[in-house]
């Protein structure tokens, strides 16, 4: 069966530490909005919202389908699972992993780890140096179902691409560094806590666009620090 690039993005209403996050506005539209059409201008392939059968979710996967994104419903606990069968129903290959707390994901990063996993044959593909929450992870078909097959732990049952990190050669990993006007891996640009949601909120606030670029969320941070100092 022919498969293709997409992107797996992955969302639940039960967050422990902030719950119902993703659907807590930022400039306007909520992050889970922000984060689904930031990887749909990505161009890359599919967005696909891989959410859990709870009756909570059900909102999410409303929200996926007006955007024009589709959606896979699966496993509540076992993310690794959930992804494997989101990447089996729509034949992705190679796999674009998100998450729903990044709401400023750079919408560039797919097409670039895509294109090192081309070139490179490698079966996983990341870059560090970017603002945390802006960058998202490349994993073939093969190395997710063999995760899936071999990680035991619900560390890497939960995590997805633990397991390949920790287990692959060096020769099947790639570890890339982002653009120069992307580099700034001190700034926290995702949202796990209520002091989260307030910066991000107030970087978009001081960034004054309507989908704000990272290179104008990271000068916008680099104004309110000073600033505040």
């Amino acid at each position: 069966m022919a498969t293709r690039p997409g992107i797996i993005l992955q969302a639940r209403l039960a967050s422990v530490r902030l719950p119902a996050k993703v659907l807590a506005p930022v400039g306007g539209r909520t992050i889970l909005h922000r984060c689904i059409t930031r990887l749909m201008s990505s161009g890359v392939g599919p967005v696909v919202l891989a959410t859990t059968e709870a009756p909570a979710d059900d909102v999410l996967a409303l929200l996926a389908s007006r955007l024009g994104a589709c959606v896979f419903r699966g496993d509540t606990d076992v993310v690794l699972a959930r992804m494997c069968g989101a990447a089996e129903a729509y034949d992705i290959d190679p796999i674009v992993r998100a998450t729903a707390d990044n709401p400023a994901v750079d919408p560039a990063a797919p097409a670039r780890l895509i294109e090192a996993l081309r070139t490179s044959g490698a079966d996983y593909a990341r870059e560090d140096g970017l603002p945390i929450g802006a960058g998202v992870e490349a994993i073939t078909a093969a190395a997710l179902r063999a995760s899936a097959c071999l990680a035991t732990s619900s560390y890497d049952r939960e995590h997805v691409t633990t397991f390949i990190r920790a287990n692959a050669s060096p020769q099947r990993l790639r570890l890339l560094s982002p653009p120069a006007a992307l580099r700034q891996p001190s700034l926290r640009l995702t949202v796990d806590t209520a002091d989260d949601l307030a910066w991000i909120r107030e970087l978009f606030f001081r960034a004054a666009a309507d989908e704000p670029s990272v290179p104008q969320l990271i000068t916008a941070a680099r104004h309110t620090m000073r600033r505040a100092a």
